[in-house]
């Protein structure tokens, strides 16, 4: 392998000839290789993007000569392009707030750009990862303003599977209408409802998640790029951060705004913990609709067994013929996974000190987590386990048979003590209730045939 070689401040870098990464990558990787995890793809390209704008600007601006910033604008669109995903290499969790990463493509899109202009790789006095790609820029500007554009990206792919999920639950909603089945609170049996009316509150919850994470997008569009350092603007110029802003903008097709306070966007991450509080509850929201149809869905002889899940893989190594409901516990999961990220973006974000939060590389690979999980975790959910279900009516008429719950309806006519009375002299058996009335002269025969139906039971909500 043919190796060049790359110094700076702390001594020389042995690097293999062909790779697009420089000395700062190499440093990175090796001081943070706690795993095999990289950072995430989207916030690459986020920051790309950032980069073409920036020299888009310069070169608008007569800031950096044509063909330099032409060379760097096309090295970005290689990237973009994911010719040079390989080359991302620096781990996901490192310190120093995110550096690591923009030197990591700082160092991609100028070996690109030498390449491009027949200049080797390396040749930095030609086109500089700092004096050209990073011109006018800092990773403390650089690094929020792309975080923001990635998580844009992925909040409109999930509101969209948002509102594909809530679709699939109304139709539920619709289809079962007519299953009435035993309603329970605290596991135990309750009223009748329907198993539509179940659908139908699920519906709703997903239809907030949506407007939630779907309006959430607003309070992202914000952007401190220009500000640099500390959010001063130290080291480039006015005209740079409004026009690379309107750049930014074209290039992201995303209504983006120059920070009216730039340096508060540089050193408090809140926003980021309000987004992932959304997601939290979204995530709290399929954790409670996935634990219902486990249990709905329990037995086949043993349990509920109100609804079927479709079959999707053998359950056991030890049992045959048993199948698991997988996608509801896949979902669980997941949820519990953006769970444990919100807890980790809120105490990176409250772990800032003055102006900079030094644990942006945390808050930053965990939301795109939970954005990214849940995106692919409601599709998943949505095709493979709510589309395919089906009610077993037969189940869900026999456990309100077997139940006490219609006795409720009697207590506005014959007292609550009443009834509990009647409940407790009948035992397990349902069908002695009516005996019971009748016999004690409670109400009249046609009266408790009225209130000892199910439907009637139910009348307002319809």
């Amino acid at each position: 392998m043919n190796m060049r070689e790359e110094k700076d401040k702390i001594g020389t870098q042995l690097i293999d000839e062909n790779a697009l990464y420089g000395i700062q990558t190499m440093r990175a990787a090796s001081n943070f290789a706690v795993s095999n995890h990289h950072v995430r793809l989207e916030l690459i390209y986020a920051m790309t993007v950032v980069k073409k704008a920036a020299a888009m600007a310069h070169k608008e601006l007569k800031l950096l000569e044509d063909e330099k910033a032409e060379a760097i604008i096309k090295a970005c669109d290689k990237v973009l392009d994911g010719e040079a995903d390989h080359s991302f290499i620096t781990n996901a969790l490192q310190g120093g707030a995110g550096t690591s990463t923009n030197m990591n493509v700082n160092e991609v899109i100028a070996n690109l750009a030498l390449k491009r202009l027949g200049h080797p790789l390396g040749a930095y006095n030609m086109i500089h990862p700092l004096d050209h790609v990073n011109k006018g820029q800092s990773t403390n500007d650089v690094y929020p303003t792309a975080l923001r554009i990635a998580a844009i990206k992925e909040i409109r792919t999930l509101s969209d599977e948002c509102s594909k999920l809530q679709e699939s639950l109304q139709k539920k909603e619709l289809e079962y209408a007519d299953v009435i089945k035993l309603g329970r609170t605290e596991l135990m049996d309750a009223l009748p409802i329907t198993l539509g009316q179940e659908f139908g509150s699920y519906a709703q919850a997903i239809a907030r998640d949506r407007w939630r994470i779907y309006k959430v997008e607003e309070r992202l569009r914000q952007i401190n790029l220009g500000g640099t350092a500390v959010g001063t603007g130290s080291n480039t110029s006015r005209k740079f951060t409004y026009r690379v802003t309107d750049i930014l903008r074209d290039l992201t097709d995303m209504g983006l705004a120059r920070a009216e306070y730039p340096m508060d966007l540089t050193q408090n991450n809140d926003v980021f913990v309000e987004v992932s509080g959304l997601l939290k509850a979204l995530a709290v929201n399929l954790m409670k609709i996935s634990t219902d149809l486990r249990l709905m869905n329990s037995g086949p002889y043993g349990g509920l067994g109100e609804i079927t899940l479709e079959e999707l893989q053998a359950g056991s190594t030890i049992m045959p013929g048993k199948v698991n409901p997988v996608i509801p516990e896949m979902v669980t999961q997941a949820a519990i996974k953006v769970m444990a990220n919100d807890s980790a973006i809120t105490l990176c974000a409250a772990s800032g000190n003055f102006e900079l939060n030094a644990f942006m590389p945390l808050i930053a690979d965990s939301l795109l987590e939970s954005l990214s999980l849940l995106t692919k975790t409601l599709s998943i959910f949505r095709t493979k386990c709510i589309e395919t279900l089906v009610p077993n009516i037969a189940n869900c008429k026999a456990h309100l048979d077997r139940s006490l719950v219609l006795a409720t309806s009697l207590a506005p006519y014959i007292g609550y003590e009443n009834v509990a009375f009647l409940i407790k002299e009948c035992g397990s058996n349902p069908a002695k209730i009516r005996e019971l009335v009748l016999q004690k002269q409670f109400l009249d025969e046609a009266t408790l045939d009225k209130l000892l139906n199910y439907r009637h039971e139910m009348t307002y909500l319809e």
